[in-house]
């Protein structure tokens, strides 16, 4: 009889600060998050973990989230409309993954954290570098 392999992911769980939205995230317990430099990100201290939407789960709380845009549009920047608390959102550089804030992820199933510097001013580049990591077909962060 074979032995099964290791699960490449665990199921991470997290949300807003007053925890009317929750999700689930399929993703490595050695998580490697990017930290980008853009103005949003940056103010927000925002740990990027990139997913395909395949991975993503939302528990509760959609209709207590609030939409913010600007700049091209393309990113779908969800916050809670009650703590305002951005845990996750549609990022412009994976507009068919998701994106969850690693410093919104509950304590307990993260084995580390690494972090990767993500270049906005060299965006182009930066983005070709993380294509990957929201193809389901790949182990992606």
């Amino acid at each position: 009889m074979p032995t099964s392999a290791p699960a490449l992911f665990v199921t991470h769980r997290g949300g807003c600060h007053c925890r009317r939205v929750r999700f689930e995230v399929d993703a490595p317990a050695a998580i490697e998050a990017l930290d980008c430099n853009c103005s949003i990100c940056r103010m927000a201290g925002f740990l990027h973990l990139i997913v395909p939407a395949s991975r993503f789960r939302l528990l509760s709380g959609n209709g207590d989230l609030a939409e913010y845009g600007f700049n091209t549009g393309t990113a779908r920047h969800v916050f809670c409309r009650h703590c305002g608390i951005k845990s996750f959102y549609v990022p412009r550089s994976h507009p068919d993954g998701f994106d969850v804030n690693v410093r919104c992820l509950d304590p307990g199933t993260m084995a580390s954290l690494t972090i990767k510097p993500f270049d906005d001013a060299d965006r182009e580049a930066a983005t070709a570098a993380i294509a990957h990591l929201a193809r389901a077909s790949e182990g992606g962060a």
